[in-house]
């Protein structure tokens, strides 16, 4: 099933293009080393003298960072709809406090998690990439996303690497709490995606050292927009 994000959305990415404020995701299940890979991106940005603002997903303002200790709780008790709507009442709100107004200061955005995680995590996690889920997702996206990232990273792991991964860091949230054929059917979400947007989304093999990661990421960031 092709997963277009809607083409609209698309052509928003291009016309809001800024000259100097980029905008870049990290995406993948859980465990994959998003964290560290972030930081590192982050410090190699700074030794070149540009200037970042790192945020992240649920959350980022305030008012989204509020929406995502409820969308974390394990006893939050909601339906589906409930979580998407909230995921982009969340989203809706970090677009605007934080991250278009970074990019138009020609700051780049660093972010932990974007729409693509919807399209993963609730359209085929939740919903094993049912048709009307993502034309939901596309809708919302459509409507109230007017900057898609410039560059989007997927750190590819297999999935029960990930998890295991994640077993050893603190208490599960809501979402690292699902069973392994969750995160099996969020990893082809992602791997649609790829391949529906590789314009956009590219694949970072994250197996190895955290270092080697880093220098595949560090490579892929200077290629795309030029960075001596």
């Amino acid at each position: 099933m092709s997963v277009s994000l809607n083409a609209k959305a698309d052509a928003k990415a291009t016309e809001n293009a800024l000259p100097l404020g980029r905008f870049i995701s990290f995406e993948g299940t859980e465990g994959v080393g998003k964290t560290t890979a972030i930081e590192t991106l982050c410090a190699r940005l700074q030794a070149n003298g540009i200037d970042y603002l790192r945020s992240r997903e649920p959350g980022g303002s305030p008012f989204a960072e509020r929406l995502r200790t409820i969308l974390l709780d394990p006893a939050t008790d909601i339906n589906d709809d409930t979580e998407l709507l909230l995921m982009f009442a969340a989203r809706c709100d970090h677009v605007q406090q934080l991250i278009m107004p970074a990019l138009q200061r020609g700051t780049w955005v660093i972010c932990d998690r974007f729409i693509d995680s919807t399209v993963a995590y609730q359209g085929f996690g939740r919903a094993h990439g049912d048709a009307a889920m993502l034309a939901k997702i596309e809708s919302l996206i459509s409507q109230f996303i007017p900057q898609l990232p410039d560059l989007t990273l997927w750190l590819d792991l297999p999935v029960d690497e990930g998890m295991a991964r994640a077993g050893k860091r603190s208490a599960a949230d809501r979402f690292e709490q699902q069973a392994s054929e969750f995160f099996t059917r969020v990893h082809e979400g992602f791997a649609l995606l790829a391949t529906e947007h590789s314009e956009r989304i590219c694949r970072i093999e994250a197996t190895g050292s955290a270092d080697e990661v880093s220098a595949r990421i560090w490579q892929l960031v200077q290629d795309k927009f030029d960075l001596s």
